[in-house]
Order: structure tokens, then C-alpha cells, then sequence
């Protein structure tokens, strides 16, 4: 559901592709980074655990397709 967009990695890659940067600095992004990700996955699986099915039709999953989806841990894409 969610990934990291195009948008996502270009940022990333422009984070950590600074040469400047010292290596323990690029891992620290990357890490917060991920951490983002997550947090951005388990907030957005919550939600859509709570729609009601009208407006799971409005975005085109029907409720098992939600269900499976706001089931997955975090850290699955």
C-alpha cells in the first residue's frame, strides 16, 4: 500500500549521495528514513482498517482486501 515513491527515493538518494557526508551520517538517514517509512505504512493501514465499506469502494478495495492489507506488519511493503 504504501512504498516509497519516486519523489522518495530521489530525496534519499540526494540525502545520501553528498560525499561530504561522513559515513555513520548517510546510515543515520537512512535509518530515520526507513523509521518514516514505517511509521508512514502502520499510521495508513490503521486508517484504513477503520473505513467503513462505502468509502473502501470509493478508493476500490472491498473490505477483505483491506482487511488483508491493514493486517501486514509494518515493515512489509
Amino acid at each position: 500500500m504504501t512504498s516509497l515513491t519516486r519523489t522518495d527515493h530521489l530525496a534519499l538518494a540526494q540525502l545520501t549521495a553528498h560525499t561530504t557526508l561522513p559515513v555513520l551520517s548517510r546510515v543515520a538517514v537512512r535509518v530515520a528514513w526507513l523509521c518514516l517509512l514505517w511509521h508512514r505504512r502502520s499510521r495508513s493501514r490503521a486508517v484504513l482498517r477503520d473505513l467503513d465499506t462505502r468509502m473502501l469502494r470509493d478508493i476500490g478495495l472491498t473490505p477483505k482486501q483491506a482487511h488483508v492489507e491493514s493486517r501486514k506488519w509494518f515493515w512489509r511493503p
